[in-house]
């Protein structure tokens, strides 16, 4: 489809031009939010042990805790994306941010496993809002072209999280006791709460903006293929990643104690793709999510050879992180395009369906594993997960050319 380029800066509810510094500040500002959720979103899953003995249950029932957490997910990005369509959206990112605070301090006061899972789903109910929402704010505060390469620095909050606020909060955790990563990304998200409250712009609400012209994305097919090429495209990602602990500890090789390590390679990984989605996304949106797809199937399609070798494999990790990252500000800014007046729900969605192809991935993972194949196999079933996704973006251009024929 095509793209209408201006260079307007970004302005304040005055009408005056924000000047380049400003810009920036705000940009750190929901970067820090996306750290802050990516720290408890991934933290979780590497203190299940400490949470489970913590609260008196076995390994596998806290693996619930996670899924909690992403059912707050799935439901509040639509839901928050939805109600807050008339308010301003700098309003609805600082209540966001309190909400995440709140679930957050619950989840480190937490008594019992009842009370946890109620604390983990009102720590997600944010998470896809704030990003969708977010994401939106950062695009307005650049020219047209560079969309992508803003939405992207917020997104580079979540990735540095796994690079340096994981690794910290789960030592934290090990050290300290379960309870406490969760009183770290409180302060984190009290920090955020301040910072956007000085840095982001204020900016008028649009009289058009309502729950109706919000819901009207979901009339859009090319907005139902976009996230289709998310669900489907990411889902291999996570069927690897899933079992990323065992696979370099099987098949490579690595002591248990080399595990951190190796994820904060791939946290690097998921920084460097996401400063290189700018770049990609110059060339076309179409063409830069079908061209990451592609080095994402041969990627998982090789995985399992890669992980023979200590070497290869962290090379193979490294770039598990980093390709998939270029994708996500990709299908970000698409969502955004097509939704046209729908802009924070599309967004918002996209979040939601990276939490459904979470899912999906891992679930076709186990069945893989389940059949007694080894553990080079998820990757193989995911090559063929992005080769759908694949086939989505195709039939996505094939529409766009109708739509422009059509409206020529």
């Amino acid at each position: 489809m095509s793209e209408t380029p201006t260079a307007a800066p970004a302005h304040d509810t005055t009408g005056v031009a924000l000047p380049a510094s400003r810009t920036r500040l705000a940009l750190i500002a929901l970067a820090l939010g996306g750290f802050a959720i990516g720290t408890t979103e991934f933290v979780t899953m590497g203190l299940l042990p400490q949470i489970a003995d913590g609260v008196h249950i076995s390994i596998p029932v806290a693996g619930h805790v996670v899924s909690a957490y992403a059912l707050g997910v799935v439901v509040g990005a639509p839901l928050v994306a939805t109600i807050a369509a008339r308010r301003p959206r700098k309003t609805v990112l600082l209540w966001l941010m309190v909400a995440f605070a709140v679930g957050n301090l619950a989840s480190a006061l937490a008594p019992n496993y009842p009370a946890l899972m109620v604390a983990r789903f009102v720590s997600g109910l944010p998470h896809g809002a704030f990003f969708g929402i977010g994401s939106v704010v950062a695009a307005s505060l650049v020219p047209w072209h560079r969309r992508t390469s803003a939405v992207a620095m917020m997104l580079a909050g979540l990735t540095v999280a796994n690079v340096v606020g994981v690794p910290v909060a789960t030592l934290l955790g090990q050290r300290l006791g379960w309870q406490w990563p969760y009183v770290l990304v409180t302060l984190v998200a009290l920090v955020t709460l301040l910072a956007v409250l000085v840095w982001v712009p204020g900016r008028r609400v649009d009289d058009a903006s309502s729950a109706r012209s919000e819901l009207s994305a979901l009339r859009r097919p090319q907005v139902w293929l976009t996230l289709g090429v998310g669900t489907v495209g990411f889902g291999g990602m996570f069927a690897t990643f899933s079992y990323i602990t065992p696979t370099m500890t099987h098949l490579a090789g690595f002591a248990d104690g080399a595990v951190p390590l190796i994820l904060v390679v791939y946290g690097v990984g998921m920084t460097v793709g996401t400063m290189l989605s700018g770049r990609v996304a110059a060339h076309g949106m179409l063409r830069g999510m079908t061209a990451a797809l592609a080095a994402i199937a041969v990627l998982l399609a090789v995985f399992g050879e890669l992980a023979q070798l200590k070497a290869t494999a962290v090379i193979g990790v490294f770039l598990l992180g980093m390709l998939p990252s270029v994708l996500v500000p990709l299908l970000q800014t698409r969502l955004m395009d097509v939704a046209r007046e729908g802009q924070s729900l599309a967004a918002a969605l996209n979040h939601s369906t990276l939490n459904i192809a979470n899912a999906l991935g891992a679930w076709l993972g186990s069945v893989v594993l389940s059949h007694g194949l080894g553990y080079e196999w998820p990757s193989r079933i995911g090559a063929l997960l992005a080769v759908g996704g694949i086939g989505i973006a195709a039939a996505s251009a094939v529409l766009a050319r109708r739509e422009a024929v059509a409206g020529a």
